[in-house]
């Protein structure tokens, strides 16, 4: 009986092992086999969101320029207190910067007609900002690559922008376009 017993429960103990190792075995397969789905589903989601994320980044550089930047007030002699692009703002209370839809609170500078009305450029000039400068096309009056900004008085146009020669970034070519047309 005793030897009976015996091999009743080392058969229900081979059996209950191979049991549970398969099942062990399954169960880290299957869970294997979901991490690879996840991982490759995580990958391909995270490439189209940095796709997405490049395309629509509004601080990318869409040309680049080279030319001078000068200082001008709203007060000068060919200015009327208006600016040159439409539609007409009004800075005869001393703005020198404009609301702009996508990138907020910008200053505003002058172009010729290389650039249209409404582009957005940045450039870096220390004695303007340690950080760079983001302003908008809303005024003509310079020639070539050349942008005036605009300034609250003559001293800071003449002491504090001067003249100089910046490399400049269009972040956006005219009202809500991204690119050029």
């Amino acid at each position: 009986m005793k030897r009976a017993f015996n091999f009743i429960f080392r058969s229900a103990f081979i059996i209950l092992f191979v049991v549970a190792s398969s099942s062990y075995v399954n169960m880290v397969e299957t869970k294997s086999y979901s991490d690879n789905i996840n991982k490759t589903v995580n990958l391909s989601t995270m490439a189209l969101k940095a796709q997405e994320f490049q395309e629509n980044d509004i601080y990318r550089a869409k040309d680049t320029f080279t030319g001078d930047l000068t200082g001008y007030v709203f007060y000068c002699p060919l200015c009327g207190g208006t600016l040159g692009c439409k539609p007409s703002y009004d800075i005869t209370d001393g703005k020198t910067t404009y609301p702009d839809e996508t990138y907020g609170i910008v200053r505003i500078v002058a172009s010729s007609k290389n650039l249209p009305c409404g582009s957005i450029v940045r450039f870096q000039t220390d004695r303007i900002s340690p950080e760079p400068v983001i302003a908008i096309v809303l005024d003509r009056g310079v020639r070539g690559n050349a942008l005036d900004l605009l300034s609250s008085d003559i001293r800071y146009a003449y002491d504090i922008v001067e003249r100089s020669v910046i490399t400049y970034d269009v972040l956006r070519f005219g009202y809500g376009q991204t690119s050029e047309s």
